[in-house]
């Protein structure tokens, strides 16, 4: 399974305010340090707003913050309302499914299990377990980077 970039910045924008949760954050100082779009992230972060997960205020002192708790941001949430579908294949969506063996197909159940087991691990964190808290967000100079698998 591959998610858009829009999820991943939505991820990151989520994570950078949770190391900045006692300061306003602009989305340009978000742009500068990811080094993506300013453009992109707009929309990041007004669907962010929109879903609830961050407030914004406009302004000379305005900006970005988290709306919620960490600890009440759960990733397979964020994932669900970030991504535009979950049709790995075809046949995931009756609307468009033109596979001639869709009803005998066994790979499709497992697909779908392999999916369902893709979100239901992603359900069990939240924003706090990817912070790795608890931190002091004042000592936070730069977010940590982390590597995947070796």
């Amino acid at each position: 399974m591959r998610l858009t970039l829009y999820t991943d910045y939505s991820l990151r924008v989520l994570l950078y305010l949770g190391y900045k949760r006692d300061q306003n954050v602009t989305i340009t100082e978000l742009a500068d340090f990811y080094r993506i779009s300013r453009n992109h992230l707009v929309k990041v972060v007004h669907q962010l707003g929109v879903n609830g997960y961050i407030q914004t205020t406009r302004g000379k002192r305005g900006g970005i913050r988290l709306a919620m708790a960490p600890e009440e941001i759960v990733i397979g949430a964020v994932v669900r309302k970030t991504e535009p579908d979950f049709d790995l294949l075809e046949c995931f969506n009756p609307a468009i499914d033109q596979c001639v063996i869709t009803n005998s197909c066994i790979l499709k159940g497992v697909l779908f299990g392999a999916q369902a087991t893709f979100l239901g691990i992603l359900d069990k964190y939240t924003l706090a377990d990817a912070l790795g808290q608890p931190k002091a967000p004042s000592t936070i100079k730069s977010i940590p980077v982390v590597s995947g698998p070796a």
